[in-house]
């Protein structure tokens, strides 16, 4: 398979596995929400976002990680000289963080199954949008290689990850008050 069809889909599958983090982050912070309404109503929304879950993580998030895995391997395999860049060290160190938050998404969803996720939905807020901060690390290392300096590229990492906090902080102010 020629390199720029590995690439092709490679892409194609990182967005498949990003479209299915965003939403199982919404998913895991309506099925918690749903804790706070009369029973009746708690039992069949959560029973439904259980069954949404569950979906999104097996049909779409975990093939598309796997997917992406392989062929990302497939192409560093073929141009085995990408490992001695900075940038793609970096950019690996992310994926590697983002197949460590698609595990724990899994764990997530195995708390469902079992009834209650354990943290709150400010917790889960915050955690959904740590994808958010990955898939912007890995786009901007993948785009930019080495012609970021390391320094402004933190700086950036920082800004938006306050940003994102205060767009959460600013969610809950408007929520709060319906």
């Amino acid at each position: 398979m020629s390199y720029l069809v590995l690439k092709a889909l490679h892409i194609i599958f990182v967005v498949c596995w990003f479209a299915g983090l965003f939403y199982l982050g919404r998913l895991f912070i309506y099925f918690k929400e749903a804790e706070n309404l009369k029973d009746e109503v708690q039992e069949i929304l959560q029973k439904q976002y259980l069954i949404m879950t569950k979906r999104l993580m097996y049909i779409i998030t975990w093939p598309s990680t796997i997917l992406t895995t392989i062929f990302g391997w497939k192409m560093i395999y073929q141009n085995s000289n990408l490992l001695t860049l900075d940038w793609m060290k970096m950019k690996l160190l992310f994926v590697f963080f983002l197949i460590i938050y698609t595990i724990f998404s899994q764990t997530l969803l195995n708390q469902m199954i079992a009834g209650k996720i354990k943290f709150s939905d400010k917790i889960l807020r915050i955690w959904n949008e740590v994808a958010t901060l990955l898939l912007v690390s890995i786009v901007f290392l993948a785009v930019l290689k080495s012609q970021i300096s390391w320094f402004y590229a933190m700086l950036y990492f920082i800004a938006i990850a306050l940003v994102l906090l205060g767009l959460i902080k600013i969610y809950k102010i408007f929520y709060l008050k319906k």
